[in-house]
């Protein structure tokens, strides 16, 4: 019977993606899929690796699926030889998911190979590629990211660091990219640091000093890489045997990093931007219960993505924490659909009641987040009927009211239940007793800041306000509506 895709994975917010870059390692491409493994949170449809070995040979293997699915073969890696190499997990938010758009995306210059990897969403990618095609450009994928491979081509700059400035200039969006080429390693970030990217030190058995880029400092943890420190906003570093220098094409500018990334999509042991997750989802939830607790019996978190918030508010509002819900990791992005009941009872192949923690409970559940509302629904029905005396469930985030334009899957804001009902419409579409979501300001304090600076907003949390700190190029209509919106205060 034919694979479907689960309906209630579309209930959440979708990963980015993973990259990560390795210099001077005598097992480049193992280490290379190794922190592909850390990373593998943030993209689970494709994986792909691209090294370089002595005589600037490139050798590259891309594939559907999970990391250990694709890299799991010794033959696989050892095809893969060299001192260098750069990573990409896969998470689509442009372009089909098919073997063309894997990444890295390589390609062959007049100055030698290039391999390019992306996290994020360039929001003029359309508008870009659409003049590169009348210039000639010939596409191979449906990716953004090929976009950095023909500006790279065309730019009449002498040098490869040049050229990817050049490109990346001409860009507009949210990225981090690794890049590499015969000579060097690089990395960077948009203007604004939406998207993370840190730099580490490797051990090199060989001598010298071994190099680490990567996504999250978890990848770095898992082969053993010393944190070095975060790439900045605007910032390139190269990185070649003389070491790493940093270059600064752009004007610095007001940082502002995706908040979403603290409360759900960095793994809990990662640190981001000098501020630990796993903590920092604790003070949210801390937080929340201080804003919006409700007399309750017990604390259960929605797993895996609740669990630090829901300690953090069952500690606060010293009420016990309970696992509740237990959840079964076997089960991937799709599963078998025979029938319309079968379909019907999705949502519990990757969660199941803990009847002994809720029966005649009041029980309060830890979410991070509302889309649509399906999984949710499915969720509060499913302890019912484990027999709860109340549900009451409490966010970890704003309300998410606008669509996410920078590099996060997120749906249509027709489609965004917070975008179309107020709190109290929300409570009763999903059938809990009560239902409050942490306020931004809360958010912000649970991450150090003793409010939203609404003049110079301190992260970009445009899906809770609709403030776009990047043009959206590439939908007029849309830029055109959210003006129109924050003109009259909604």
């Amino acid at each position: 019977m034919p694979l479907t895709t689960n309906p209630f994975e579309d209930d959440k917010f979708h990963e980015e993606c993973g990259v990560i870059g390795i210099w001077n390692h005598q097992d480049a491409a193992a280490l290379t899929a190794l922190g592909l493994h850390a990373l593998q949170h943030r993209g689970q449809e494709a994986s792909g690796i691209v090294s370089l070995s002595a005589g600037a040979s490139f050798h590259i293997h891309r594939g559907l699926g999970l990391v250990g699915d694709i890299f799991g073969d010794a033959k696989v890696m050892a095809g893969l030889p060299g001192r260098a190499a750069v990573g990409h997990n896969r998470y689509a938010t442009t372009g089909e998911t098919a073997l063309r758009n894997v990444q890295p995306l390589y390609a062959d210059f007049e100055f030698g190979g290039f391999a390019v990897g992306h996290n994020g969403n360039l929001t003029n990618a359309m508008m870009l590629r659409r003049a590169l095609v009348k210039r000639g450009c010939l596409f191979q994928s449906s990716t953004d990211s090929e976009v950095f491979i023909h500006l790279i081509a065309i730019s009449l700059y002498a040098n490869v660091q040049d050229r990817l400035i050049d490109a990346l200039k001409q860009v507009e969006g949210a990225y981090s990219v690794v890049a590499l080429h015969n000579g060097a390693l690089m990395g960077a970030r948009d203007p604004l640091g939406v998207r993370p990217l840190v730099l580490g030190k490797l051990e090199n058995a060989a001598g010298g000093d071994g190099w680490i880029l990567a996504s999250e400092t978890c990848a770095l943890d898992i082969v053993g890489a010393e944190f070095v420190r975060d790439i900045e906003p605007g910032e390139l570093v190269v990185i070649n045997d003389d070491g790493v220098t940093s270059v600064r094409p752009f004007e610095r500018q007001r940082e502002r990093f995706c908040i979403f990334e603290y409360i759900y999509f960095a793994r809990p042991d990662s640190i981001m931007e000098g501020i630990g997750v796993y903590e920092t989802r604790k003070r949210i939830g801390a937080e929340l219960a201080r804003e919006s607790n409700v007399d309750a019996d017990v604390v259960v978190p929605v797993p895996d993505s609740g669990v630090p918030a829901a300690m953090g508010y069952a500690a606060e509002a010293k009420i016990p924490f309970e696992l509740g819900i237990i959840r079964n990791h076997y089960v991937g992005r799709t599963f078998i659909e025979p029938t319309d009941q079968i379909r019907h009872l999705g949502v519990k192949l990757k969660h199941s009641a803990n009847r002994a923690m809720i029966e005649g409970k009041r029980v309060i559940l830890v979410d991070d987040s509302i889309v649509r509302g399906t999984t949710s629904k499915k969720i509060v029905e499913m302890v019912r009927q484990a027999g709860a005396a109340e549900v009451h469930m409490r966010i970890s985030s704003p309300p998410t009211t606008h669509s996410c334009f920078y590099g996060i899957d997120t749906p249509s804001r027709r489609q965004l239940l917070a975008a179309q009902h107020d709190v109290q419409e929300m409570a009763k579409l999903i059938g809990v007793d009560s239902l409050a979501f942490i306020s931004l300001d809360g958010l912000y304090r649970a991450l150090g800041h003793a409010r939203r600076d609404n003049a110079n907003p301190q992260f970009c949390d445009a899906c809770f306000t609709g403030d776009y700190s990047i043009p959206l190029t590439d939908w007029p209509q849309e830029q055109a509506a959210l003006a129109a919106e924050m003109a009259v205060g909604k």
